[in-house]
């Protein structure tokens, strides 16, 4: 009789649950944004008030950056939805309320400023 090991279910259903999100995620973004997204893992979103240019990168917390006219890094935000989600599902409501909804979305984000040297994601 063969026996689960604890967790093993679990794990199985957050990779199928990553692996749709991210489907839903790519079904979502512009032709640029997807080819950026499966070259750098990140994909860049204009904003719906302002114009400005934010990249989301892979991630569910302090993944967007701020980029400015002339493409420098000008600091991160960090808003999430509700809810134990996925990075798909995480980055796609960022996509959607920064494109539809950027003042409501910055009013309630996390404003940080780094350092100028080199960045990880």
């Amino acid at each position: 009789m063969a026996v689960a090991r604890s967790g093993s279910c679990s794990k199985s259903f957050r990779f199928e649950t990553e692996a749709r999100a991210l489907t839903l995620l790519k079904d979502w973004l512009s032709p640029k944004q997807r080819a950026s997204y499966e070259r750098f893992r990140y994909f860049d979103v204009v904003g719906s008030h302002t114009g400005t240019r934010y990249r989301i990168h892979h991630g569910t917390q302090t993944n967007i950056e701020e980029i400015s006219g002339t493409g420098q890094h000008v600091c991160k935000w960090c808003f999430v939805p509700d809810g134990d989600l996925v990075a798909g599902d995480v980055m796609l409501a960022q996509k959607i309320a920064l494109e539809t909804n950027e003042r409501g979305a910055l009013a309630v984000a996390h404003r940080s400023f780094v350092s100028s040297g080199p960045r990880r994601f």
